[in-house]
């Protein structure tokens, strides 16, 4: 535990109580709105009103929760234990407001200040892709712009849907540009198909280097991934933004838009492991969607385990010395 730290957060023990026992809670984690002390909280947000096919990333956070049961505290590949390098908490969820997308982003808005006021990372839990652009606002306040890389098999940078709608999962990601919320883009894992060669002109315009999915197959994850993290200074801000659609739907085929061709989930595993290193201040995983989950809930599984797997690197990085919130 870090010096002068005046509480200790842990686990549930399994050898006292079941795995299978007790209100779910991450990685039975306490839930927790005290952040005196608490590195990293997660959160939820089960907000899927900006979702333009298949609904119900809204029951994502839930299912996360339920599915990150097995979670022990230490970390083999990483050689770290997690909880025992970070106070975390799970923060429970948003208040959202169904049906209304811009009141749901100030209530986001609103909770995760109270994490940057108590200088606590957040690990948000979606609902759908648009509530990353509120997230990053409240970021770049504390942060100033943060570096993003963007997982995901959708450039998430039209302008707009239907009669002028502005804000919608497949939309986020041009308004944080717009906004000046971001410093270096990086996307990864891009395949989706396009309405045409000029979607891809925005990205071309704003210096967002695009790495598709044929890259991660071709190259392997090892080099591709470091191709994409040489592109940041390791001690500026970078926060991660991973749609589960970005893994083949072979492995995590309950989402919104699921697209063929995918990374798998040991990719995706490796994908996060390969940010240590790296000043990571947050991360959010989103658009699983767990009505469309196999019986075993096998996407739900994997994004509890992606949340895990980004808390050892931010474990490992403050035991060597990369601090989430400097000074």
């Amino acid at each position: 535990m870090p010096k002068n730290r005046q509480r200790d957060v842990r686990q549930r023990d399994a050898m006292t109580s079941p795995r299978f026992a007790q209100i779910a809670t991450f990685a039975r984690l306490p839930y927790e709105r005290d952040l005196s002390d608490i590195d990293v909280a997660f959160v939820g947000v089960p907000f899927d009103d900006g979702t333009t096919f298949r609904s119900g990333a809204r029951m994502g956070p839930s299912a996360v929760r339920e599915h990150s049961r097995l979670l022990r505290p230490y970390n083999p590949f990483m050689n770290v234990g997690p909880f025992d390098s970070l106070n975390v908490v799970d923060w429970g969820d948003v208040d959202i407001v169904p049906g209304f997308i811009l009141e749901t982003f100030e209530k986001v808005q609103h909770d995760i200040m109270f994490l940057m006021e108590h200088r606590t990372a957040p690990l948000v839990c979606g609902g759908d892709h648009s509530i990353t652009l509120p997230v990053l606002r409240e970021l770049a306040k504390q942060h100033g712009p943060v570096n993003l890389i963007h997982f995901d098999s959708h450039l998430d940078f039209w302008d707009e849907y239907w009669d002028g709608q502005k804000y919608t999962h497949g939309t986020w990601l041009r308004r944080v540009v717009e906004e000046g919320l971001t410093g270096v883009v990086v996307q990864a894992g891009i395949r989706g198909s396009q309405y045409g060669a000029s979607d891809m002109d925005f990205a071309h315009d704003h210096n967002i280097d695009i790495t598709f999915i044929d890259d991660f197959h071709r190259h392997g994850i090892e080099l591709t991934m470091k191709r994409i993290v040489d592109r940041f200074p390791a001690d500026q801000p970078l926060y991660i933004s991973w749609d589960i659609d970005v893994v083949d739907p072979a492995f995590a085929g309950a989402t919104g838009t699921p697209e063929v061709g995918g990374l798998t989930s040991w990719q995706a595993i490796q994908a996060i492991r390969a940010l240590a290193g790296w000043r990571v201040v947050g991360m959010d995983v989103v658009e699983v969607s767990p009505p469309y989950d196999a019986p075993g809930g096998q996407t739900s599984l994997l994004a509890a385990n992606l949340f895990y797997e980004m808390l050892s690197v931010m474990a490992r990085n403050t035991e060597e010395g990369l601090a989430i919130f400097p000074g």
